[in-house]
């Protein structure tokens, strides 16, 4: 993918009367590549010239689900971001499946097809003792991958340096119904608690991104040591009713938001004049995209009605709100359909054990897109995301220009 870089510099590095910028990493599995071409387009965006001085221009990263191993794999790096998105780029453009999840015959028997077979026939084995499966897939891989491509030495220094303020990673407990805000400073950010949501100040490491990144009922839950006690984990997405506000509670004054999700996504399956009966895939690809989607986009137009509201003086200094600007970039086109142009790059078993689900291609129906995008960690599949995400954010140039350069809030 060719290179086009902005005509001028607009970044020269933070100061103190620059605002702290967030940066919000969304869930959405394999979906995640997308993000990737979006970084790298910023920073071009933001430094064409590559200057070898370019300070990390987001001094809050935070990251959910997939988008929560993107943010940690910037964060290793912040100190040189254009070699932190190439190497994330270089792994997301040679991934495969069995990369992330097992997707041998023996493996997925293990897993998907004794979850399948317990659906259904579970009421013949009632009364049967002995290891259940816990999920559809076994995601040890993904361990072993984030362990050797994570420098979490090199996270604390980043931070000690002040390449960045805070990374912070998002799960649910699955033991207290809480949701988890992860966060590691070198400076000292107090806890803190809401209604479902709380706060953990922690060494991040590889346990804390599994837990973000088990989606339900896909992949196990993770064990995490939230302040001395065991919490199983699931995906961050779910429960997660303000996926901005971790990045303000830091003190962000912006924050960029990179979604996966296209704005028709809600609804990705064609339409029938007598539709059937919905497949489980069709079903399991609905409630992913309410996880995923749902939220990020309510919260978006949360912060920015309280902006109208404050711009409009009907807020007072004393209501404890303040105003916080925002940058949404997401997907130009359905990652749904996408995705369905890449099922034969999914390993056959994975492809028969998804199948017995209700995902394929027949002729005059499309289903289970929606499963597959987030599932199908293809290399064809995940370049034409990052190409994507390049180009769109590369035909957003002008709107990112001008919010870096927006006056200090």
């Amino acid at each position: 993918m060719p290179i086009r870089h902005a005509e001028a510099t607009v970044f020269d590095g933070r100061s103190e009367s620059t605002p702290r910028t967030g940066l919000i990493l969304t869930g959405g599995g394999a979906r995640a590549a997308y993000q990737v071409g979006v970084l790298q387009a910023l920073l071009d965006i933001l430094d064409a010239p590559r200057r070898a001085d370019f300070r990390n221009p987001f001094d809050i990263l935070c990251g959910t689900s997939a988008g929560a191993l993107n943010a940690t794999a910037y964060a290793c790096r912040a100190d040189r971001p254009h070699v932190a998105v190439a190497r994330m780029r270089r792994l997301w453009s040679r991934l495969h499946t069995g990369m992330v999840y097992r997707a041998d015959a023996p493996g997925l028997i293990r897993t998907g097809g004794r979850w399948l077979g317990l659906l259904a026939l579970g009421w013949m084995f009632a009364g049967r003792r002995g290891p259940r499966p816990r999920s559809l897939l076994d995601n040890a891989p993904l361990a072993d991958l984030l362990a050797q491509v994570l420098d979490f030495d090199r996270l604390h220094t980043q931070l000690a340096q002040h390449s960045l303020t805070a990374l912070a990673i998002t799960a649910s407990g699955y033991t207290s119904g809480q949701h988890l805000t992860f966060y590691q400073s070198a400076e000292t950010i107090d806890p803190w608690q809401r209604a479902l949501r709380r706060a953990v100040p922690t060494t991040i490491g590889v346990d804390h991104l599994m837990a973000s990144s088990a989606i339900p009922f896909v992949f196990p839950a993770q064990a995490v040591d939230v302040f001395g006690q065991t919490e199983w984990c699931g995906d961050g997405s779910m429960r997660q009713l303000a996926p901005i506000s971790p990045a303000i509670h830091m003190g962000a004054g912006r924050v960029v938001v990179i979604g996966t999700a296209h704005r028709d996504d809600t609804h990705p399956e064609a339409r029938h004049q007598d539709p059937p009966y919905p497949t489980l895939a069709q079903i399991s690809g609905h409630a992913l995209a309410n996880i995923f989607i749902d939220s990020v986009s309510t919260d978006v137009e949360s912060v920015r009605r309280v902006n109208a509201l404050i711009d409009g003086g009907h807020v007072g200094r004393d209501s404890g709100l303040r105003r916080v600007n925002v940058l949404a970039l997401s997907p130009s086109e359905s990652l749904d359909t996408l995705a369905l142009s890449y099922l034969d790059d999914m390993p056959r078993e994975v492809r028969a054990l998804l199948g017995a689900l209700g995902m394929g291609v027949a002729p005059g129906r499309r289903e289970g897109g929606t499963l597959l995008s987030y599932l199908l960690f293809e290399a064809r599949y995940t370049r034409r995301l990052i190409e994507l995400g390049y180009a769109d954010t590369m035909r957003q140039t002008e709107a990112v220009i001008g919010f870096f350069k927006e006056a200090p809030v």
